[in-house]
């Protein structure tokens, strides 16, 4: 055992002292980075339209006109979220790929093949992972808006606002701090899962480690390096949510012995 632990440490030190290979984790780092928060952020935003598309209410009082538009609406958004979350991001990813290249003949693999990073496979990465997180994030909103009491809706009624008034002022900005803690474990998810992403040739941490792995031949030592990596960005973005969650509740913190202490004094 402890022959096996020098041998795995020894491949570890000799990875990190090889500047070709920081290198490329380096890229693989900044492709995993992007990708998730280009994925979170326009997850979000679709995410958004797509709660609304499955709140839209059908009454039997409404003119047949609204009706025509109302049932498509939220029955596409419905369909699209249950085939979305029904199904692994990696098969999306390849239908992806192998449908833009058969129905429109697209090949992502050599749009701006000669950039290192953001290429057409990452372009084709980021498109992926913004639709699949689309789909968890209109649930979240959803929840977040459904959440919220029915009497600050018949206030803001009582102020002269119509329904999407209401919405925009009063529900959603409601629904979406009320939702900060789920987004931001969405955010989590995409960074780990972005690396699935790598069926598509999307340059990513794990992509770039395979490639190492396959260059060294130190399998354990690579995917050692690239576990403590994902812990590293994970454990990182948890504590970004934690502090901006904080901040909005417009607490103080103070930074004493690494451990976080609430500021409770009259007016924190």
């Amino acid at each position: 055992m402890n022959v096996m632990l020098a041998s795995v440490g020894e491949d570890i030190g000799y990875i990190l002292q090889k500047s070709e290979y920081l290198y490329w984790l380096g890229q693989g780092l900044a492709g995993t980075i992007v990708i998730s928060i280009i994925g979170t952020l326009g997850g979000l935003i679709l995410g958004v339209f797509l709660a609304f598309g499955k709140r839209t209410k059908i009454n039997s009082n409404l003119p047949w006109y609204q009706k025509l538009w109302r049932y498509p609406i939220k029955w596409l958004c419905n369909i699209y979220s249950v085939i979305i979350r029904g199904t692994p991001m990696m098969v999306q990813a390849l239908i992806f790929q192998y449908g833009c290249f058969s129905l429109l003949g697209i090949n992502w693999v050599t749009i701006l093949s000669s950039v290192p990073v953001f290429n057409g496979s990452f372009i084709a990465g980021c498109i992926i992972i913004v639709l699949n997180t689309t789909a968890y994030m209109g649930e979240i909103i959803l929840s977040g808006l459904n959440g919220i009491g029915r009497d600050q809706i018949e206030g803001a009624k009582s102020l002269g606002m119509n329904d999407f008034q209401t919405l925009i002022h009063v529900s959603l900005p409601q629904a979406l701090r009320n939702s900060i803690p789920t987004i931001g474990n969405e955010w989590i998810v995409n960074i780990k899962d972005s690396s699935v992403l790598n069926v598509i040739a999307v340059t990513e941490l794990y992509f770039q480690g395979q490639t190492i792995a396959g260059n060294s031949y130190r399998y354990m030592a690579i995917y050692l390096i690239i576990a403590a990596c994902y812990l590293v960005l994970t454990l990182g973005t948890t504590g970004l949510l934690k502090l901006i969650t904080m901040k909005m509740d417009g607490k103080k913190l103070n930074l004493n012995f690494f451990h976080f202490r609430k500021n409770t004094e009259k007016g924190a």
